[in-house]
C-alpha cells in the first residue's frame, strides 16, 4: 500500500538484528516510495561528514544525532554534566544546591570522575584524601567491558609514565584517553550478587527536548557473588555486568542470561523495603536521566532528520541511590535470551512507530510529538515545551530544596507532593 509501511519478515529482522554491530546500517523497513536504515555511529559521522557533502532529503530519518558522542563518550557525558552543574550555579538555581561539605545536593548522580592523562593530577590529589579508595578505570571510546580495570593503589597505573621534567602524567598511547572514576563499592545486592540497569530512553528532539522511557529495560547480574574484598580486584566476574563479559563465565545461565526485567526489580523492591521507598528511588533515576539530557542539549546538534534510542546504564547502591554510569548510543539488539528477542523486536518496533508514525512516509518537519496510541511500551519522560507553556519548570525552579520534574510528585525529602514537568 503507497505510503505506508512494509515491514520486513520476522525472520529477515531477526538476521538483520543479530548482524547489527556487522554492518555499517541495517535496513529495518521499506515500501516503494522509501527505505528506513538503522545506522551505525560510524555510518552516521560519514552521513554528516562535511566532506562528504551529503544532504539528507526530507523524507529521510537516521537514528543517531550528529554528535551523540556529547552524551554517549564517557569523558564528554562528565565535562558536559560538570558544565551544565556550574552553569546552574551561577544562575543561582536551587537545583544546583550543595551540602556543607560542598557536594551537590540534587546534581550529585554520577560518582567522582576524572580524565586520564590530562587530570591526573587531581586524581592523585583527590585519591591522597581517602588513600584506601577503590577507582575504575574505562577507555573514553570503547563498549563490552573492554579495557576496564580497577586499582586501588597509584602505583597500579603506571602503565601510564611520568614526564620527568614536567611532572606531568604522559601516556604511553596518545591515542586513547581513560576516564577514572570513584567505584561504587556499596552496590545492591540481590543473592549476594551486583547488578546494574539497562533503561531505554528514546529522544526525538533536544530543541526543545522530548523524551520517552521504555517500560521494559532489564538488571543485569554479575555471576559470581561480590565481595569488596582487595584480593578479587581483577575478577571481572565479580564486578562487571556486561553480558559480553558474564556469558564467558563458568556459572552464566543461557536460559535467563542472568537478567531480570524491571517491573521483577519494583516487586523485590516493593516486598523488601516497601513501595514508597521504590517509587522513589524510580522517580529519581528518570529524574537523573532528564538532567543528564538537559546537560547535553545546548550542545546537541539537534538535526531535524535525527533521533535517538540511547541505553542508559545504571547503578543503585545500597542506600537506594541510583548512579549514572554511562549512557550508550549502539545498545546492543542482539539477543542472549528467548525473553531478550521478544524485547528487542518489541523496543525496535515501539521505537519505529515513534519515529514513523502510523507507518507513513518520513518527513523531517512533522511534529515530533505522535499521539499516545502509537507509544506501545514507551511512555513520555519529558516533554520541555508542554513544561514550559504550563509554567512548571519555572515554579520549579524556584523551590529550594526541592527535586524539579520527579515523575509522580514527590519531593527527595518531605515526600509533600508539588508540580511535576513529566507531561
Amino acid at each position: 500500500m503507497a505510503g505506508k509501511v512494509k515491514w520486513v519478515t520476522d525472520i529477515e529482522k531477526s538476521v538483520l538484528i543479530n548482524n547489527f554491530e556487522k554492518r555499517g546500517w541495517i535496513q529495518v523497513a521499506e515500501n516503494e516510495d522509501w527505505n528506513f536504515y538503522w545506522m551505525s555511529v560510524q555510518t552516521i559521522r560519514n552521513v554528516f561528514s562535511v566532506e562528504t557533502g551529503y544532504r539528507l532529503s526530507d523524507d529521510q530519518i537516521v537514528n543517531h544525532f550528529p554528535n551523540h558522542y556529547e552524551l554517549t563518550r564517557k569523558d564528554l557525558m562528565v565535562k558536559n554534566i560538570k558544565r551544565y552543574r556550574k552553569e546552574l550555579e551561577k544562575e543561582g538555581s536551587p537545583l544546583a544546591e550543595k551540602d556543607e561539605n560542598g557536594k551537590y545536593i540534587y546534581l550529585d548522580f554520577v560518582p567522582v570522575t576524572f580524565m586520564l592523562p590530562a587530570d591526573y593530577n587531581l586524581f592523585v590529589e583527590e585519591f591522597r584524601k581517602n588513600p584506601s579508595s577503590t577507582w575504575i578505570m574505562k577507555p573514553c571510546g570503547k563498549a563490552q567491558g573492554k579495557g576496564i580495570f580497577l586499582i586501588n593503589k597509584l602505583s597500579q597505573i603506571k602503565k601510564w609514565s611520568r614526564d620527568s621534567k614536567t611532572s606531568s602524567f604522559v601516556s604511553q598511547s596518545s591515542k586513547e584517553a581513560y576516564v577514572i572514576s570513584l567505584y561504587i563499592n556499596n552496590p545492591l545486592l540481590i543473592g549476594g550478587k551486583k547488578f546494574d540497569l539497562r533503561l531505554y530512553v528514546l529522544v526525538s528532539t533536544y530543541r526543545p527536548l522530548r523524551c520517552y522511557m521504555y517500560k521494559l529495560g532489564f538488571c543485569r547480574f554479575c555471576t559470581v557473588k561480590y565481595t569488596p574484598s582487595t584480593s578479587e580486584l581483577d575478577n571481572m566476574f565479580v564486578h562487571l555486568t556486561n553480558v559480553a563479559i558474564q556469558k564467558h563465565g563458568d556459572d552464566y545461565n543461557h536460559i535467563h542470561g542472568g537478567k531480570w526485567t524491571v517491573s521483577n526489580l519494583r516487586l523485590y523492591l516493593e516486598s523488601t523495603r516497601g513501595k514508597e521507598v521504590t517509587n522513589k528511588l524510580f522517580d529519581e533515576i528518570h529524574w537523573i536521566i532528564v538532567q543528564s539530557l538537559k546537560a547535553v542539549a545546548p550542545v546537541m546538534n539537534n538535526d531535524k532528520h535525527c533521533f535517538e534510542c540511547y541505553g542508559y546504564d545504571i547503578i543503585i547502591d545500597d542506600k537506594l541511590k541510583p548512579w549514572l554510569i554511562e549512557v550508550n548510543a549502539s545498545p546492543s539488539l542482539t539477543s542472549s535470551t528467548a525473553n531478550d528477542r521478544i524485547l528487542k523486536y518489541n523496543l525496535i518496533n515501539d521505537t519505529l512507530n515513534i519515529a514513523v508514525p502510523n507507518g507513513e512516509i518520513p518527513d523531517c518537519k512533522w511534529n515530533k510529538s505522535p499521539p499516545k496510541e502509537v507509544l506501545g511500551n514507551y511512555e513520555v519522560l519529558y516533554d520541555e515545551e508542554m513544561a514550559q507553556s504550563d509554567g512548571t519548570d519555572r515554579d520549579l525552579r524556584g523551590r529550594p530544596g526541592q527535586s524539579p520534574g520527579v515523575k509522580g510528585s514527590r519531593t527527595r525529602d518531605s515526600g509533600k507532593p508539588v508540580l511535576t514537568t513529566w507531561k
